[in-house]
């Protein structure tokens, strides 16, 4: 938690912003996994944490704009809770460290909503992720389940998206400290990969010190060497010398903020020339990226750029032709970089992604596309100092998108499909490094990770491995 104070202007800004009105806010409970009380790591919901600053289940809590009151709700604790869970500080202490002077149980929640109608107060809601919390909102408001997300409060949305958009001192500092440990983790990847151990071997112990060091991880950890799948999970393949392993891995903060970085290497000392190749043109795409950010650019154009050199790269290879900026309108790049080159980053790994990509990655005058490819870009907008954001190329080769696209005869203006037969079970590299925009330009976030082909390779000489 931050100071008291933090929250309290946060919840100022926020009432400035939404004008008037009820803001409600649900935070998280706690969700069984096979069994009611046998239940996941708990995590507070990020808005929930960034306004209130506490970890607990069950709590809520509403601000009357127009009313200029706060108030926190949580569950009447038995002895019970103490015996299964220990002593806990009460909800009203709770609440004074955040700054909040009024505290209720969770059952006079619907009533005092209730009143808030009667007196045609409007109820900012939050687009809800979790079947729960669309349950409680339709039972709270008494609106149709499936009337409930047509009734999400734009108003708080972009005021909410506005405020967690750019970064505070305090909360770069807890990035910094998610990334310092994901450097560490992805280190260690490095260090133990070798031919005989299993992609499992190397996720345990990246696990180990992100619990080591912090609340565990900010998403499920990708490790494999089947690079070409963008979110594989599967970690059971055996490691064979002339493999590359993808890592993709994020330490989360005690506080929730997050880390997120990718390095691809290989299972042997060093790349092979094909590997190298390809890995230098990923590397081109980001450093590309990399010098272009800065206030006042529309990430989008970011994305383009880097697709663009990976077009320009893959002409030197002989895998593709013509004019490279004519092969990214046409969509040519994406059968080799299907995804976005970046997100925003805080207390999620794609920053406020619940809150809609329509509101966090774009705005009213820039909508995302609807095209294979450019459609998962999750970041478009013109960039503010103060974000902080992703940049992460890759070049994945998947054998069924590339019989799917030659079956279709797309592309061939621009992709020697009999050249890139020898490459259909290549696999795929992405790099991936957190960057704070800058007031002229960027800063990398973190103490830094080996990130040219010759830097991997002269680190994995280094390991011993």
């Amino acid at each position: 938690m931050f100071a008291k104070e933090v929250y309290v202007n946060r919840r100022k800004k926020l009432k400035e912003a939404v004008g008037s009105g009820v803001i409600l806010f649900l935070g998280n409970d706690e969700v069984g996994s096979n069994f009611e009380d046998n239940v996941y790591p708990f995590r507070q919901d990020s808005t929930f944490a960034y306004f209130f600053g506490i970890s607990m289940p069950g709590l809520s809590a509403v601000i009357d704009i127009d009313g200029n009151t706060e108030k926190l709700y949580g569950p009447a604790l038995s002895i019970d809770h103490v015996i299964f869970s220990g002593s806990h500080q009460s909800l009203e202490d709770k609440a004074a460290s955040v700054g909040v002077r009024h505290v209720a149980d969770s059952a006079n929640l619907q009533g005092d909503l209730k009143e808030a109608l009667q007196r045609k107060n409007k109820i900012h809601y939050l687009p809800p992720y979790r079947s729960e919390h669309r349950l409680k909102l339709a039972r709270l408001l008494e609106i149709p389940l499936e009337e409930i997300e047509g009734k999400v409060s734009i108003d708080l949305i972009k005021a909410i998206v506005a405020l967690r958009s750019i970064k505070s001192a305090d909360e770069l500092a807890e990035i910094e400290g998610a990334i310092a440990t994901t450097v560490e983790m992805q280190k260690k990847a490095m260090e133990m990969a070798r031919p005989g151990i299993t992609e499992r071997d190397l996720y345990a112990e990246v696990e180990r010190i992100a619990l080591t060091h912090g609340a565990g991880t900010s998403f499920p950890t990708i490790m494999t060497v089947n690079g070409q799948i963008l979110h594989n999970h599967y970690r059971g393949n055996e490691l064979k010398s002339g493999d590359m392993v993808l890592c993709d891995c994020g330490a989360e903060a005690h506080s929730g903020y997050a880390g997120d970085l990718t390095r691809t290497f290989p299972v042997d000392k060093k790349f092979t020339t094909r590997q190298k190749q390809v890995y230098d043109i990923v590397y081109a795409a980001y450093k590309t990226a990399k010098e272009m950010l800065r206030p006042g650019i529309e990430f989008y154009k970011v994305h383009w750029a880097a697709c663009v050199k990976i077009v320009e790269g893959l002409k030197e290879l002989g895998l593709m032709k013509g004019d490279p900026d004519e092969a990214v309108s046409a969509g040519a790049h994406t059968l080799f970089f299907q995804c976005g080159l970046g997100h925003m980053l805080g207390m999620d790994v794609h920053d406020m992604e619940n809150l809609g990509e329509a509101y966090v990655g774009y705005t009213d005058e820039l909508r995302q596309s609807t095209e294979f490819g450019f459609k998962s870009l999750r970041l478009g907008r013109i960039l503010q100092e103060g974000m902080v954001l992703t940049v992460e190329p890759g070049i994945y080769l998947i054998p069924e998108l590339i019989d799917l696209r030659k079956g279709q005869k797309a592309y061939l203006d621009f992709v020697d499909y009999e050249s890139l037969e020898a490459y259909r079970h290549f696999g795929g590299i992405r790099i991936e490094d957190v960057f704070y925009i800058t007031s002229d330009g960027a800063q990398l976030l973190g103490p830094g990770l080996p990130t040219t082909s010759g830097e991997i390779e002269a680190f994995r000489q280094s390991a011993g491995s």
